[in-house]
């Protein structure tokens, strides 16, 4: 259960970078699931990125955790919160962990955002001790790069099975 000081809707600099990317673009500042609202900023970055060599998507998620370390602890600093819900940078990083070489079609992103909101609400072992393990920007974020690793293992054995069943339909 978050505490007041997490639920608390935080004061918004429009002038911070900081503050932009920790509530990811404003979607944090949603007042019913914000998570889900970051995550779908998550879809719309995937949306673009996804037209990237694999390994300068992956460069480029890299350098939004990076990013993302920064801004959420400082953020959550200022608000004076360990995990605020406002803070949805994480969700955003975490889809965009679980969707790398993901296969291409709406299917796979609505099962991709679909598992990965599943795996972020329900925190499974050890995604829950990575939570409160860690403490700062590294806490906040690494629970959905977690959430987003379980995705992508998920997503890919899914894909794999379809191929696999497609190839066997395919042969008869």
């Amino acid at each position: 259960m978050n505490s007041p000081a997490e639920t608390a809707t935080p004061n918004f600099n429009t002038s911070d970078a900081k503050h932009w990317l920790a509530f990811g673009l404003g979607a944090g500042l949603s007042p019913k699931a914000p998570g889900t609202a970051g995550t779908l900023v998550g879809v719309a970055l995937y949306l673009v990125l996804s037209m990237l060599p694999v390994a300068l998507y992956v460069l480029v998620v890299a350098g939004l955790f990076a990013a993302g370390l920064w801004a959420v602890g400082a953020v959550a600093d200022q608000i004076g919160s360990e995990d605020p819900s406002a803070i949805v940078w994480d969700e955003v990083v975490g889809f965009l962990i679980a969707m790398i070489a993901a296969p291409a079609g709406i299917m796979w992103i609505i099962a991709g955002f679909l598992l990965f909101r599943a795996f972020d609400i329900l925190k499974p072992w050890p995604i829950a001790d990575f939570e409160g393990r860690f403490k700062g920007g590294l806490g906040i974020m690494l629970d959905d790069v977690v959430a987003g690793l379980y995705t992508w293992l998920v997503l890919h054995v899914l894909w794999m099975m379809v191929e696999a069943s497609l190839r066997g339909s395919m042969a008869h």
